[in-house]
């Protein structure tokens, strides 16, 4: 081998450790067993990052910015190959938080992209909720009616016409949780971002849910 292959062979084996030292292996905290699932995902991020989770194994990858790590990765079961249904909800965090791969349609593997556009680390607490392949059901909104899990989507679902009507598009809902302020039990509420033009714009809204039908009764987005 001549001196200049050598230089190259010695650079490449120097180089090839860190294509793979942004990638964080982690094994999730099992701390139930079976039934309906769910995994709460905490990382710090400082730019983007991807999550992954099949079964009960996490890998946390940094796509730009400083190193990505874990701070914690709990489950009360491994999610299975194939869920019935499947929700995420951004539960803490300031940048934007998106599903990219759906376990229900890649044999269990679910992908989340993580975008923190801010300076200096970002918390992001995120929660995987998922039903078994057989039996089982969501939590219940108010007097064991209508689930809530369906009360948040079509909120979603409301406020995504709301968006689209208004020329918006590429829509992500970061945080969509139960109004828990008294004499808001029937309520919904959270934050979103979508793009028109060049420019992305992030909103908050609430929708006003009949539990006993699931019909929206109001629906309220405004611009952050």
């Amino acid at each position: 081998m001549n001196k200049e292959a050598l230089f190259y062979a010695v650079i490449l084996a120097a180089l090839s450790p860190a294509a793979h030292a942004n990638s964080i292996p982690r094994e999730a905290t099992i701390t139930g067993r079976g039934g309906n699932g769910r995994c709460t995902v905490e990382v710090n991020v400082d730019g983007t990052a991807e999550v992954e989770i099949s079964g009960s194994s996490g890998l946390l990858t940094t796509i730009s910015g400083q190193p990505a790590f874990w701070r914690r990765l709990q489950c009360n079961t491994p999610l299975p190959r194939h869920p019935a249904d499947f929700r995420l909800a951004r539960i803490a965090g300031r940048g934007a938080v998106r599903l990219i791969q759906d376990p229900r349609n890649t044999d269990g593997r679910v992908v989340i992209q993580i975008g923190d556009s801010q300076g200096g680390r970002g918390g992001y607490t995120i929660d995987l909720q998922w039903r078994a392949s057989r039996g089982g059901g969501w939590g219940h909104g108010p007097g064991g009616g209508f689930p809530m899990a369906k009360a948040i989507r079509i909120c979603q679902d409301s406020v995504t016409e709301r968006l689209n009507r208004d020329g918006y598009s590429n829509i992500a809902f970061e945080r969509t949780v139960p109004d828990d302020n008294p004499g808001r039990d029937d309520w919904v509420m959270g934050t979103a971002s979508a793009t028109r033009g060049y420019g992305t714009k992030r909103f908050s809204f609430s929708c006003s849910v009949d539990f006993s039908s699931g019909r929206v009764r109001s629906v309220d987005v405004r611009r952050r």
